[in-house]
């Protein structure tokens, strides 16, 4: 670069820093300073309060819940078999219908059942008969004896064979028996109230002992099996060794998590934890009178196993998640605000936490425009749903006056 443009630089430099030092110089003082200290022209604070959703911190009595994956599983279960073989005559049920205990589901052929229980009935007929004529002749015989007409050796042939005939006329009674349960197994009745499913067999087939002919599901009540940590454990056992103590238990949707069966009470916690998962097994039980819950049916589950007294609760909106910890907002009495360190206790339903420490009953926390704020800014505190007032004329005009100021040249 020639000595000429580096003369001419050094020229224009010294220009500017004189413009920009009397400019400088020529700014008047009060409102230099007014700036420096964030206020207007006539003194006032430049800076408006930032309005904010404000609500108290509440006392109220808390559950406390354990929260778990559970599957509903039917009370009772039962695949029906047919105790004797035969051709099947008639399906007596519908699909997917309620049965009541006893109701006929299916009728196989009686006619060779039938037939073995008549010919055991003719058999105990005809030993009968027998066994009346063995009587008869041991009584006469008993009078020739005293007589001498009769040897002993065939008075005792005489009662041997009275003997044999009642035994033979108890074996007929007991076959009798026999006959008549398979008789009656050709009628396949239901041994539970529950649920049919779909059939197994058509009507017309031969079926055995191991043909399926539908399962039936008990559905009321009903039981919803889930697991929780073992950590838990201590905590279940405890709640539900208090005298009296009942655990309620509710059932949530999969997918919104809203109550689709309340009542459900906690009937057996499992005698042993799961070395591979760390879990252990409980089972509970809802009335499911209207067949809210279906087996196989994957819910949600919350265990109620303590209520707090006088919990502290605000919104969870209102907990920031900071390098310290969790914090709040807290309005202060001149309306300015600090970051106030909590510590939460655990959740209260969806939208609510519970604070074991950090804040007392009645203290104002924000819990919308945290965004805007920082410690000491000054707020304008809002009840949830109120708006900030529009300014008024005055407002206007003032601010209008302010930023003419502030934009003017001196």
């Amino acid at each position: 670069m020639s000595r000429f443009w580096k003369i001419a630089l050094i020229v224009i430099a010294v220009i500017v820093v004189a413009v920009v030092g009397l400019r400088l110089l020529h700014k008047p003082a009060g409102a230099a300073s007014a700036q420096a200290a964030g206020k207007g022209k006539d003194g006032a604070d430049a800076t408006p309060p930032v309005p904010v959703t404000v609500v108290p911190v509440v006392k109220q009595n808390v559950p406390v819940y354990l929260t778990a994956l559970g599957t509903v599983q039917a009370l009772n279960t039962v695949t029906v078999n047919p105790q004797v073989g035969g051709q099947l005559l008639s399906l007596d049920f519908t699909e997917g219908q309620p049965v009541k205990k006893g109701q006929v589901l299916a009728q196989i052929d009686p006619r060779t059942y039938q037939a073995a229980y008549d010919k055991a009935l003719a058999q105990q007929h005809q030993d009968q008969a027998l066994l009346s004529t063995a009587k008869s002749n041991l009584v006469r015989s008993q009078d020739l004896a005293a007589k001498g007409y009769i040897s002993k050796q065939d008075l005792d042939t005489l009662r041997n064979t009275t003997a044999q005939y009642q035994a033979a006329v108890a074996s007929d009674a007991a076959s009798i028996r026999d006959s008549q349960v398979q008789l009656n197994y050709t009628k396949v009745v239901s041994p539970i109230d529950g649920l049919a499913g779909i059939r197994g067999v058509d009507p017309g087939n031969v079926v055995t002992t191991t043909s399926s002919i539908v399962t039936l599901t008990q559905l009321h009540p009903i039981n919803v099996m889930f697991t929780l940590p073992e950590q838990n454990l201590d905590l279940v056992r405890t709640a539900a060794s208090q005298e009296g103590a009942v655990l309620q238990v509710t059932a949530l949707d999969r997918t919104d998590a809203h109550p689709i069966a309340s009542g459900g009470v906690l009937k057996v916690i499992d005698n042993q934890i799961d070395t591979t998962t760390g879990t252990f097994r409980l089972k509970s039980e809802f009335p499911n009178s209207k067949n809210e819950l279906w087996p196989g049916q994957f819910v949600n589950v919350q265990l109620l196993v303590n209520t707090v007294d006088g919990g502290l609760v605000i919104p969870a909106q209102a907990v920031q998640r900071g390098p310290d910890g969790d914090y709040v907002y807290q309005v202060q009495p001149d309306k300015t605000v600090k970051m106030q360190t909590v510590v939460i206790a655990g959740e209260v339903g969806d939208s609510h936490v519970m604070i074991g420490s950090g804040l007392k009953a009645g203290d104002e926390v924000v819990t919308e425009g945290q965004f805007r704020l920082k410690p000491g800014s000054k707020v304008n505190a809002l009840k949830p749903g109120e708006v900030p007032a529009a300014p008024t004329a005055a407002e206007l005009e003032k601010a209008k006056k302010n930023t003419k100021a502030g934009g003017r040249r001196h």
